[in-house]
């Protein structure tokens, strides 16, 4: 903040005269000064402070020496800046700033102090001594030359953004089961030797296993099912071999998916599962001369939907897999046959001109070519959200990492997730994601070295993890060490780990950089670097939207951008605000040098008093 120019006079006590014919002790009551800013202003960890003065003709006396020595005063203590030295012309050897007897001179002041907070209710004033030949004649304590500090970025808070680990629990598990059926050539008939093979067994068991029987008293009688996993469907890839007319292998390979799917019909209506195919619709029927209502229930298939068909009339790919691996002689020969002929017949036929092959041929690799292949499709739901919760109380070490992840995942009690992401890191030791939440789970309870040591559990089961990296980036914030923290989100890289450095912008005196940081954010910090980057205007919109638009700092926030924006009643309205959300608030303002030029104010005074 670069304040307006304020003219003081060196209000120097001289016990000596002046003479008419020109100056013959040190008289500096005209000399007139600027201070910049006033008041003073923090950033980063340190207080700078430009001085700039005129000092008139006829001011120094030719001899004398001046020791200007600036200071930072406060109440109990003070500490001492690099002293200014101005001499009159007639001095020797001197190093200070020779100042004219017969024109105006000149000087100015820079300096950085180290902040400490006793500086922040204190003011910048000097003290000076006249020597004449190295003999003291006088010492004068100046009055304040600005008023100190502006602590504005102090107000930064803690809002860093931890990062939670997600749980990667599918909310169905996907099942399936498959088999082939092989057929005699140019036939579609289900030979019962192929429903015996052990993959058409296991197949035929994966569907009757989707449900369990629930038997009556006796044991004799079923009363119903539980449904184990919900069969979404079958699909049959039916083929016929590359031999014989392609219009008949086509209708071939058609039956033969149908005929699979008789088959599995039967089955399903064997097991009681035929609602998988069929749903029962209710009708009702309205008799035109007596007006009585009935009931009629109609099938209606679900067989399309339930069957995916697909037919293939040559399988030449099956073909050509198959040969590949195979012994066949002349092998080399047929393979060129197929890239070299795509008519379909004419390859057949090249083929079969190689007669002692295609004896092998159709003993080794045709036959295995008609078949249908069938996949059952089936989901299973995992357990509900009651029973995981009832579960992960009762008996979590029955749960896995991802049903712990998840049941955590789905309560907002604090305790009960805590709770839960212990249990598994303590089952699961190397799950990286359960020490990192429970780190997450200690933070928000702000206890800092359990959730410290968590993290570092977490560091040490997935090494360089950019969310465990931001983590235990916030855990060094919250023990002072910005430079831990810096390092750690540099490291992380991660969204939440740029924003986070934004406060550590703030704090080094880095705005622009903040700004970045924060990007398009609307939050208290974002807003802060919004107003120490001048934008007063665009502070004002991201606090109005952020979270803290009405808590007590956010009031707080907009009565500092009013008095920044010279708006006496913005300034009394937020703070009336800010103090009956806080009421401690009303003592940090009574000494907040963003109030001082309105600390005249009526509205104020009534306010902080």
């Amino acid at each position: 903040m670069k304040t307006t120019l304020l003219k003081n006079k060196f209000l120097f006590v001289m016990s000596a005269a002046l003479a008419l014919s020109g100056c013959k002790t040190t008289d500096w009551s005209k000399v007139t000064y600027t201070t910049t800013p006033n008041p003073l202003e923090m950033h980063g960890d340190s207080i700078k402070i430009t001085v700039k003065g005129s000092i008139p003709a006829k001011t120094q006396a030719p001899k004398e020496v001046i020791t200007l020595t600036p200071m930072m005063k406060w109440n109990g203590g003070e500490v001492a800046l690099k002293p200014l030295l101005f001499q009159g012309e007639k001095v020797k050897e001197g190093k200070g700033i020779v100042v004219a007897k017969k024109k105006e001179t000149t000087f100015s002041y820079s300096e950085t102090v180290a902040y400490r907070p006793e500086m922040r209710v204190s003011e910048f004033t000097a003290k000076a001594v006249t020597t004449k030949k190295d003999k003291v004649k006088k010492e004068y304590q100046l009055p304040k030359l600005a008023d100190a500090t502006v602590v504005t970025p102090l107000l930064a808070m803690s809002d860093e953004k931890p990062i939670m680990a997600k749980e990667n629990m599918p909310r169905v598990t996907p099942m399936s089961s498959d088999g082939d059926i092989h057929f005699l050539i140019s036939q579609d008939n289900i030979r019962p030797t192929e429903l015996k093979m052990d993959d058409m067994k296991a197949l035929m068991g994966f569907i009757a296993g989707s449900q369990t029987a629930i038997k009556d008293e006796k044991g004799k009688k079923t009363i119903g099912y539980t449904k184990n996993y919900d069969i979404k469907g079958v699909s049959i890839s039916a083929y016929a071999s590359p031999d014989g007319e392609q219009d008949k292998n086509a209708n071939l390979a058609a039956d033969r998916g149908k005929i699979v799917a008789k088959e599995l019909n039967a089955f399903l209506k064997k097991n009681d599962l035929m609602y998988l195919i069929e749903a029962i619709d209710t009708v009702k029927i309205e008799n035109a001369k007596t007006g009585k209502v009935t009931q009629k229930t109609t099938n209606r298939s679900l067989e399309e939907s339930f069957y995916a068909f697909a037919s293939t009339a040559e399988d030449w790919e099956g073909f050509k897999s198959k040969m590949e691996v195979s012994t066949v002689p002349d092998k080399e020969m047929i393979l060129r046959i197929l890239s070299t002929y795509p008519d379909l017949d004419k390859r057949e036929a090249e083929i079969k001109n190689i007669s002692k092959a295609y004896t092998e041929i159709s003993d080794q690799i045709l036959p295995s070519l008609r078949r249908a292949k069938i996949i059952v499709n089936a989901e299973k739901k995992c357990k509900t959200d009651e029973v995981l919760t009832q579960m992960a109380a009762s008996m979590p070490d029955s749960l896995t990492a991802e049903e712990l992840l998840y049941t955590a995942s789905i309560t907002s009690d604090m305790a009960t997730q805590t709770a839960i992401y212990s249990n598994c890191a303590r089952i699961y030791a190397n799950e990286w994601r359960a020490h990192n939440n429970l780190g997450c789970m200690y933070l928000m309870q702000n206890k800092i070295n359990e959730a410290g040591a968590s993290f570092d559990k977490a560091n040490q089961t997935s090494a360089n993890n950019p969310a465990v990296l931001n983590n235990l980036g916030i855990i060094a914030m919250k023990k002072s060490d910005m430079k831990a923290a810096t390092e750690y989100y540099g490291q992380s890289n991660a969204a939440e780990a740029n924003y986070n450095m934004g406060r550590i912008n703030i704090l080094n005196g880095n705005y622009s950089a903040a700004l970045s940081n924060y990007s398009d954010a609307n939050s208290f910090n974002a807003a802060l670097a919004k107003l120490l980057s001048g934008n007063n205007d665009g502070a004002m919109s991201a606090v109005e939207a952020s979270s803290d638009k009405d808590s007590g700092m956010g009031n707080y926030l907009k009565a500092v951008i009013s008095a920044r924006k010279s708006d006496a009643a913005g300034v009394a309205q937020y703070l009336n605000a800010a103090i009956a959300k806080d009421a401690s608030i009303k003592e940090i303002a009574k000494t907040d040098m963003e109030f001082v030029k309105l600390k005249e104010n009526e509205a104020l005074k009534s306010i902080l008093n």
